[in-house]
């Protein structure tokens, strides 16, 4: 669990201060003992005779302090223990403004032919620091391994000398055996745009990602505008992912907190409490004769589409329809959706909340905080986290916060942590958005847009509290989803209200100057923030079968 780092000497940046990287990063608690099953945490996982192996040990190679995230450069390194037998697929590298965390992919030829890697022929050098005049351990030559015809590259070589590394240095993979990658985030170089023409360094990932979708991350990186492969699982089982007792206690370890803002209004509630305490279901051309909803759904319409035939709204009586509204926190549950990720190499575990109401919206005007009047209510609210989790170890490597149609991936390095390896997240006063620290994001543009707000409060929902696995492909039958699940219409009405009329409402109290700016910003927000529509269940999201975005 967690890296470990062999330096010569601690590197130091501005101040004297040693840099975040110089901090190998580990959870905070150790590793569970998982149930026993077939593959899932066994160290090794079989790619269809081509065995691979996660190494987080290191030896640093070469380091830059300058460019890169925060100016802080990035720092080169390839593995420090290779078992018996496995060769080193390319080297790694991370920017210096975070603690150590990462790892890369070894590989070992487990047919009888031994056919499945090969020596490069040559290497390419793609790039030198030697004209570079900023602050650098020496100088770093980066390689591309050539390969046979029939091989691909998977990772590069990084060296301190001129000379050309050993062809035994690296593998290069047959390419039955691999898949298209894409640059992913910024690691180093002067611009983070992936189409600047300068040197720059960033991540990759499989081009093609999905819970079908077969591409392996390695955690290489590509330099320059080389082109890489990643690998493929061509075994194509899933054999190497969790079983049910296995993933319950994954999900004990890992099970997120959730803070709620102090003033929020509209908490969360399971969805058997939502349908029990007077949801109701309508049907278009019968608005006038609204049904009473089963608790686990049972009478909902199955499967289809998001035809507008059908929609869920809150009780008609007006004391319910308020009480439904604020949720019910004790009742709570999360609903899990776990699926296989990256070629079966890691699993996904999206943990969903629902909530009754979406609350109104609050934006900031310049140095004016003003309420929106109805803007961004709606009925029925769905929001998730995504854990991202190694299949080699059981190690909680990422996760997924969602938030307004996206989201952002955080390392387990950036996460704060609470009771253990469970990481916290904040959702935001009355839209519910879900972020990794608390404070203000504005959603717009300059000092214009609409305030997520989060901070701690004596609300929160421990995830781990109550929790059912909903949904897992993987496990077949073993798993049987709700009824509400495969409900494939709102579940929420649309709302119709006056938008010019809620704006003017606004604009009222702002200074002359900012009145234009606040109209064109709130005509340009998506329907989903404005609240016009109802949602969508989980199952309808496109991060169901795919990647988060």
């Amino acid at each position: 669990m967690g890296n470990c780092l062999n330096l010569p000497h601690p590197s130091k940046y501005k101040g004297g201060k040693v840099l975040p990287i110089q901090t190998p990063f580990r959870l905070p608690s150790s590793l569970p003992t998982w149930p026993p099953a077939e593959g899932f945490a066994s160290g090794v996982i079989d790619l269809g005779g081509l065995l691979v192996r996660r190494i987080s040990s290191f030896t640093k190679v070469w380091a830059a302090y300058e460019g890169g995230p925060d100016n802080l450069g990035a720092t080169f390194f390839e593995p420090s223990e290779v078992p018996q037998g496995f060769f080193l697929l390319g080297c790694y590298s991370q920017p210096n403004n975070r603690p150590l965390y990462g790892w890369v992919l070894v590989a070992k030829d487990d047919t009888t032919d031994s056919s499945l890697l090969s020596r490069p022929i040559d290497y390419t050098l793609v790039w030198n620091s030697e004209s570079l005049n900023i602050k650098k351990d020496g100088n770093a030559y980066f390689w591309l391994p050539t390969p046979p015809d029939g091989y691909k590259p998977i990772g590069h070589v990084v060296t301190n000398s001129p000379a050309k590394p050993s062809p035994d240095k690296i593998r290069c993979v047959r390419t039955d055996f691999t898949d298209e990658c894409e640059a992913d985030t910024w690691i180093w170089g002067p611009q983070k745009d992936i189409k600047t023409t300068g040197f720059s360094v960033f991540s990759v990932r499989p081009s093609i990602r999905g819970s079908q979708a077969m591409g392996v991350c390695v955690g290489t990186f590509v330099a320059g505008n080389t082109n890489l492969a990643c690998l493929k699982n061509t075994k194509s089982d899933f054999s190497y992912m969790p079983n049910l007792p296995q993933i319950e206690v994954l999900f004990r370890a890992y099970a997120p907190w959730i803070y709620f803002h102090p003033d929020e209004k509209y908490l969360t509630s399971s969805v058997s409490w939502f349908f029990m305490n007077g949801a109701l279901l309508y049907k278009k051309g019968e608005e006038s004769n609204p049904i009473s909803i089963e608790s686990t759904g049972s009478n909902l319409p199955q499967g289809g589409s998001n035809d507008g035939a059908y929609w869920l709204d809150l009780p008609v009586d007006g004391g319910a329809k308020e009480r439904v509204k604020r949720g019910d926190l004790s009742s709570s549950q999360a609903y899990l959706h776990v699926k296989p990720m990256m070629g079966a190499t890691f699993t996904d575990i999206a943990v969903w909340v629902f909530y009754p109401f979406n609350g109104p919206a609050r934006a900031k005007v310049e140095f004016v905080n003003v309420d929106l009047g109805k803007i961004g209510e709606h009925v029925g609210d769905w929001e998730h986290v995504t854990l991202r989790i190694s299949n080699f170890n059981g190690e909680l490597c990422s996760v997924y916060f969602s938030k307004h149609s996206g989201g952002s991936w955080f390392s387990s390095s950036e996460l704060e942590f609470q009771g253990g390896n469970k990481p916290v997240s904040y959702a935001s006063l009355h839209g519910h958005a879900m972020y990794s620290k608390p404070g203000l994001v504005l959603q717009g543009s300059g000092n214009i847009g609409i305030r997520n707000d989060t901070a701690k409060s004596k609300m929160l929902m421990d995830t781990g509290g109550q929790f059912s696995v909903v949904a897992a492909d993987h496990l077949g039958c073993t798993v049987t989803e709700p009824p509400w699940l495969n409900y494939f219409r709102e579940w929420g009405p649309k709302i119709n209200y006056d938008i010019e009329g809620e704006i003017k409402k606004v604009v009222k109290i702002l200074p002359g100057k900012l009145k234009s700016a606040f109209e064109k910003f709130v005509k340009s927000l998506p329907k989903e923030v404005l609240g016009e529509e109802g949602p969508t269940g989980p199952k309808l999201k496109r991060n169901w079968s795919g990647d988060e975005v």
